[in-house]
């Protein structure tokens, strides 16, 4: 062994890896796959012993030591093994090695692939990053009651939230796969359309590729997207490794890591419920690498053939009963995305957005409620942002809620809808029909027999809930609309293809008034009739009646005719969703005294008055009393003030920052019959500027002002106001 022994020279390290950075010089091998050459030459009866040097030519006395040298191609054969030191690493160790660079490829191109998103307007080149859109969602672990599910599917506004908030508790991304009771190895996250399933998949994708995400957990995350698959060639053709390798080039690493350390592998299988498979077959794969169907390959990879990996499955409820069948593992974590929480909606508002623009949407209870909704959300934030880019106010850059909800219905027809057994028109036909029998019967939950009378293929409707409700020793399968604004809207949508019924509808709520569950539907029922909500109705192949608009309009004027104060609100609110200026103006003509008394206006309220007082060239005579004017409302309604001939007015919380707002609303030559301001401090100077204001008027009533002090000067100023203004009659 002596004459056989490497000649070792005592070298820095430092200086070693110096001699090796002139890879050209040496013929050394990297990552780009040259030739390794290296000319040595030994001391005379000494040998020199390189196994990583392949293609050696050896000359006369040159001594030489090689450190450090990685990314080498090697090829030694048996005798070159034999000569090298027996604790050298196994061909086994040093594929490991050579597969973390091909790993970390396979990040970076995971990051490529997923840390931008396409939205549902988006042209070529919009795509925006994931991270600017991507807000915490409500995961929970709890399968609801009926009571429950009724009561929320009934409430709106900030209850709706705060019910939310108080009943769950949210479980984080990252904490799927870890609960009380241990690890756990599947994970179903159920959701229904347009809740942020497929948003989630992606977003745990880029996270784990970025090392944020599972980092000690998982080894490797592979994503099926089953809308893809969909595409794919379903003549047997691929394999395991097939369906989850993003390039043919990472089929070693997948192989190796499904093979040899499953239990460090996630299979991400997104939107189970779009897999167009009429039967999950029995496996009939081999190995990884056979090609099989792909529904026997879903088979295979929630069965036992790789049953040491861990698996996490996005779908819809609606699929529950077919993804039990396939599922044949223990330890399965069963949850539900609720869509946004109170907290979550705030936050895209912000990241979309701006928070005023939420101010506006919560004021609006059918809006807000369903902002729960992330694809409502971006509905509502995309129109809000793009009519402020026009620079509307932002009080009018919403538009009617009946638009929003048909550019919702749109929008899950054409991207949430696979594989549908009934045309566009039939299948909102049926859906109408389902829930006007349920809002006749004041009804939001249905069992399958009645669902399944209207709705032939109800699993595969994104509109509708499904889920399970124990009944004694057995579970009995229920629906629901995904809020009970969207059954008001569909079942008002049925009666936008029948005009008698329309016509019995609006007889019906003239004669009975306790028929208040009806109102939301005839409201939109005026939204179907706006001309631009037609059109949009019409590319979605639905033709609303051609009469509709004209029993609604005469319907209405009879509603302003008797001057029914309990229904002016609602009124105003039915003219707001028909957007018909003309029509408006001369509607709102028929009032010659507009007087909201005692009746709280919400900011929404305020600018659906201002919208139908704005179409009116002038404004005979408007009462705002008790109604919960504040200063911030006051704004708002300051244009359609100033056209006010005659004004009665009560502000709530007035400070002196607001006085040149209340002046500017009152303007010049009016009969100001009323003026109060409440729960308000005024300093003297704001006093004076109030009496300045009232003294240009035509007439003054009666005036009530709260203020710190009276000076002797505000005195005066108050004497001569009450003796040169003429008065006018009070509000009464």
């Amino acid at each position: 062994m002596d004459s056989q022994r490497d000649v070792m020279e005592t070298r820095d390290p430092v200086d070693s890896q110096r001699h090796l950075q002139d890879k050209d010089s040496l013929g050394l091998a990297g990552a780009e796959g040259h030739v390794v050459t290296s000319n040595l030459s030994a001391q005379d009866g000494s040998h020199v012993v390189a196994p990583v040097i392949s293609q050696n030519t050896i000359q006369g006395n040159v001594t030489t030591t090689i450190t450090n040298i990685t990314n080498i191609t090697h090829n030694p054969s048996p005798v070159d093994s034999m000569a090298t030191n027996p604790k050298q690493e196994t061909g086994e160790s040093k594929q490991e090695a050579d597969q973390q660079p091909l790993l970390s490829k396979l990040k970076a191109l995971i990051v490529s692939k997923y840390k931008r998103v396409k939205e549902y307007n988006s042209l070529l080149g919009q795509d925006v990053l994931l991270t600017d859109r991507y807000t915490q969602l409500l995961i929970i672990e709890k399968h609801r009651q009926q009571e429950e599910r009724e009561k929320e599917i009934c409430t709106s506004g900030t209850g709706f939230f705060s019910a939310r908030q108080r009943e769950y508790k949210s479980i984080s991304v990252d904490q799927l796969f870890k609960s009380d009771c241990g690890e756990v190895q599947t994970v179903i996250l159920q959701g229904n359309s347009g809740h942020g399933k497929s948003f989630t998949a992606q977003k745990i994708m880029l996270d784990w590729a970025s090392g944020s995400l599972y980092r000690d957990h998982f080894e490797l995350v592979l994503h099926i997207c089953c809308k893809e698959l969909n595409l794919r060639d379903r003549k047997g053709e691929l394999s395991v490794v097939d369906l989850v390798s993003i390039d043919k080039k990472f089929v070693p690493l997948v192989q190796k890591k499904l093979k040899e350390s499953p239990e460090k592998v996630l299979l991400l299988i997104d939107g189970f419920d779009e897999l167009q498979v009429p039967e999950i077959r029995k496996s009939s794969v081999k190995d990884l690498s056979s090609p099989a169907h792909v529904d026997a390959i879903l088979d295979a990879l929630s069965g036992s053939r790789l049953s040491g990996c861990h698996l996490l499955v996005t779908t819809r409820p609606t699929a529950s009963d077919k993804l039990n069948k396939l599922l044949k593992r223990p330890n399965v974590r069963c949850t539900e995305i609720l869509g946004f929480s109170e907290e979550g909606v705030l936050n895209y508002f912000k990241k979309f957005c701006n928070e005023k623009a939420l101010d506006n949407v919560k004021e609006n209870e059918t809006l807000y409620t369903s902002c729960f909704i992330p694809v409502i959300c971006w509905i509502v934030c995309t129109v809000f942002r793009e009519n402020m880019e026009k620079h509307m106010e932002v009080a009018n850059a919403l538009e009617t809620t009946t638009s929003i909800f048909v550019h919702f219905v749109s929008i899950l027809l054409e991207h949430h809808c696979q594989g549908l057994e009934q045309s566009v028109a039939d299948l909102l036909w049926s859906l109408g029909q389902l829930a006007e029998s349920g809002i006749q019967k004041q009804q939001v939950l249905f069992d399958r027999k009645s669902v399944e009378g209207t709705v032939s293929d109800p699993t595969s409707v994104p509109f509708l809930c499904k889920f399970l409700l124990k009944e004694t020793v057995r579970t009995n399968e229920m629906f629901s609309f995904m809020h009970i604004s969207f059954q008001e809207f569909f079942t008002a949508l049925h009666y936008t293809q029948d005009e008698e019924r329309v016509k019995e509808l609006l007889t019906l709520m003239e004669q009975q008034e306790l028929k208040t569950h009806l109102l939301p539907v005839i409201q939109f029922l005026f939204g179907l009739a706006n001309m631009k909500v037609v059109q949009d109705l019409k590319d979605l192949e639905l033709i609303t009646n051609i009469c509709l608009e004209k029993h609604l309009k005469e319907w209405v004027v009879k509603l302003i005719e008797k001057k029914d104060t309990r229904k002016l609100l609602f009124t105003l609110h039915c003219l707001y969703e028909l957007h018909d200026e003309e029509f408006v103006r001369a509607a709102m003509a028929k009032w010659e005294k507009v007087k909201f008394e005692s009746i709280p206006l919400t900011r929404a309220d305020c600018w659906v008055l201002l919208y139908c007082l704005q179409c009116c060239p002038t404004i005979p005579s408007l009462t705002l009393s008790r109604c919960n004017i504040t200063p911030d409302k006051l704004r708002m309604l300051q244009p359609a003030l100033n056209k006010c001939q005659e004004l009665g007015l009560e502000v709530d919380k007035l400070s002196d920052a607001d006085v040149d707002d209340l002046v500017s609303a009152m303007g010049e030559g009016k009969t100001l019959r009323q003026l109060y301001v409440g729960n308000s401090s005024l300093s003297d100077e704001s006093v004076q500027q109030i009496l300045t204001a009232l003294s240009k008027q035509k007439s003054v009533g009666e005036v009530d002002l709260y203020v710190k002090t009276i000076t002797l000067t505000t005195g005066q100023s108050l004497l001569h106001f009450m003796k040169t203004t003429p008065a006018a009659e009070s509000v009464g």
